[in-house]
């Protein structure tokens, strides 16, 4: 169903009635049954979901679970419909407008109304954890009210498009970092794409913090990939409300998914408060913040995710302790060379006797008095050279720690779907650091070589170290093959990571490490490095694809004509701008992608294009070829590659024949 027209029929059992709304997934209009005139809204996806035969299968698959979603707080499904190039969710018609509405309506609600519908937000996400489902993208917009609102209300929250979040947004099991809404996505979904029922519980912590506040905790300048970021490494802004309120908001939005309640806690504690603050009234809508407080890392931490270290005892940190493998002796000593004393040496024969008068004129010779002064400094220098020596070099040695300690790092998600996180190990036995460096990507996979910065830990250090590696191969960089400088950079080859997972590979280096925020500040260094040399805005290079690429610009000639196909070209977007001579991908195609479209999207499969042409122009049937149809003043063409999601052309006309 290529245009939608009222009274067209959806499947075998229902008629569209009128277009009520659009979303990120598709259009939703008034549906009624051919059975029984009974009255639904019926969501129809867009042709790219219609056309995804493993989407489509995951859809039939889910199809009874989907079903089955049966609560007061939940929009019911009540049936798929899959036919032809049409894929259709239909549910129950809810007739009061959506979260979004209202709060664009009221700005701010008072703190025991937007408790009241938390808890039932809650009560809902209750239900579909109990039966393993999750929503992945809580928000106003899919958060419905059977009638108008009313202060007072009850059990008028009807959460929606579980169907929509758990499928679409679910392709894979663990969510890709941006397929959500940045604004409301939870931060180990951003960090590591990793998705459980705890996201939903942080999602609505996030939309109740907007109907107390107006504003998303995390909204301000910058861009999405800037906005998903800060859920990650800052602190929410602290609302002007009592203490007790916002510690409860406050524990929704723990960035450690363990230590925030779960629905049904969250629910009772919502309507525990909302009594309390009765006569609380709802604040002025908040500005948007311009700075945030950056979240405290933490100092310490453990490689298993299934520990945590509150719940360390002393137990647990003595067998830790004593698993550690022995190392043996350090390979290097620092070796204090005391300097000797200098002792007065007695002459092999007596001095001559001499007179008074001769021996006071031989002292005060020029001679004399000049080896005296000679003496004098020598002296001075021998005590100051004693005391740096047995004091000053004493502390030298003394500065390398004694204990191990551990730093993580945290690199912001690329546009291309990429997280890195690092992790550092500093073993004081053998006098050396071990990196962990995990690579994740989200929907698309990832490939090719990667560039890694690891920088000696003494700063006035002439030379870089020497580093092993384990999980890739690895090289020196070469700044001669890449046009990159990068010092101390190493360049990993043949890193691969399917859709949706994650690789670690690891760096061992001999340093010597003073304390727990040197080897912080270390390990920043060795990310800032990094990034500084990736996206240098002067380095014109197609090397590290992965890492560098920040857009894909669609490009299409401005008019074309009817009834031939459209050309189409895909430019890469570097932080030098916009490379016309390399493109990563043409519409038609001929011959193999390139291998920059290997890198960031596997290959053809991850390129799809869509239109907003009215039925202008026709996509073949695996979303690769465009062709101009019929005469259209104005149409874009949407594109999907890999992980950038959202690209759009610049308009263009379609004409006939000359």
């Amino acid at each position: 169903m290529s245009t939608p027209q009222p009274g067209d029929a959806l499947g075998a059992s229902y008629r569209l009635v009128k277009h009520i709304g659009s979303g990120a997934a598709g259009d939703v209009w008034l549906t009624e049954s051919t059975r029984d005139d009974a009255t639904y809204a019926a969501k129809i996806l867009k042709a790219e979901h219609a056309n995804d035969a493993d989407l489509v299968e995951r859809f039939v698959r889910e199809r009874s679970v989907l079903i089955g979603l049966r609560h007061p707080n939940i929009v019911a499904v009540r049936d798929l419909v899959v036919e032809g190039s049409t894929l259709a969710i239909v549910m129950d018609y809810i007739a009061g407008g959506t979260l979004r509405d209202l709060l664009a309506a009221q700005k701010t609600l008072p703190a025991a109304e937007a408790l009241n519908l938390a808890a039932q937000i809650f009560d809902g996400l209750t239900e579909a954890h109990r039966l393993q489902v999750t929503h992945r993208d809580i928000k106003p917009d899919n958060v419905l009210l059977a009638e108008a609102w009313q202060p007072g209300q009850r059990q008028t929250v009807r959460v929606t498009d579980f169907g929509i979040a758990s499928v679409v947004s679910a392709r894979q099991r663990q969510t890709s970092g941006m397929l959500g809404t940045p604004q409301y996505m939870a931060p180990e979904i951003i960090s590591h794409g990793h998705s459980t029922s705890a996201a939903d519980i942080y999602s609505t912590g996030v939309l109740l913090y907007e109907l107390l506040s107006g504003r998303t905790p995390f909204d301000g300048p910058g861009t999405d990939f800037t906005i998903a970021y800060r859920h990650v490494t800052a602190l929410p802004p602290e609302l002007d409300i009592p203490r007790e309120l916002w510690r409860a908001v406050n524990d929704l939005l723990a960035k450690d998914p363990r230590d925030r309640p779960s629905a049904a806690e969250a629910a009772a504690t919502m309507r525990r408060l909302a009594p309390k603050f009765h006569d609380l009234p709802a604040l002025a809508p908040a500005a948007v913040a311009e700075d945030f407080v950056e979240a405290e890392r933490p100092r310490t931490m453990l490689r298993s995710d299934l520990l945590h270290e509150t719940n360390l005892t002393g137990d647990v940190e003595s067998s830790v302790a004593q698993d550690a493998p022995e190392l043996g002796p350090a390979p290097q000593h620092t070796v204090l060379r005391p300097m000797p004393v200098a002792r007065t040496s007695e002459p092999d024969e007596p001095a001559t006797e001499q007179t008074p008068a001769d021996e006071q004129q031989s002292w005060f010779t020029k001679k004399n008095i000049v080896l005296g002064l000679c003496g004098l400094v020598l002296l001075v220098a021998l005590v100051v050279g004693g005391i740096w020596l047995f004091t000053g070099n004493a502390d030298d040695a003394q500065t390398a720690s004694d204990t191990a300690l551990q730093a993580s790092q945290q690199d912001p998600p690329l546009p291309t779907g990429l997280a890195v996180s690092r992790q550092a190990s500093y073993d004081p036995d053998a006098e050396q650091i071990t990196v962990e460096i995990t690579y994740s990507a989200q929907r698309a996979p990832l490939s090719g070589q990667f560039l890694e910065v690891l920088p000696a830990t003494d700063p006035e250090a002439e030379a870089c170290p020497a580093v092993s590696w384990e999980g890739a191969a690895a090289k020196s960089h070469q700044t001669s093959n890449t046009g990159l400088r990068a010092e101390c950079g190493w360049q990993l080859d043949g890193v691969d990571i399917p859709a949706n997972d994650q690789l670690t590979v690891t760096a061992t280096l001999p340093g010597s490490i003073t304390d727990q925020q040197e080897l912080n500040a270390w390990l920043e260094a060795a990310a800032q490095a990094t990034n500084t040399a990736l996206h240098n805005p002067d380095a014109s290079s197609t090397a590290y694809p992965v890492q560098r690429l920040m857009d894909i610009r669609v490009e299409t000639p401005s008019r074309t004509v009817s009834q031939t196909p459209l050309p189409i070209t895909l430019l890469p977007v570097w932080p030098s701008g916009p490379d016309e001579l390399n493109p990563l991908y043409q519409s038609p195609s001929s011959g193999s992608p390139s291998k920059m479209l290997q890198n960031i999207a596997g290959d053809e499969s991850g390129v799809r294009f869509s239109d907003n042409c009215s039925g202008a122009v026709a996509i073949s049937s695996d979303g690769l070829t465009v062709t101009a149809l019929s005469v259209t003043p104005q149409c874009s063409i949407h594109a999907s590659v890999g992980n950038f999601t959202s690209l759009q052309s610049s308009p263009l006309s379609i004409t006939t024949r000359d």
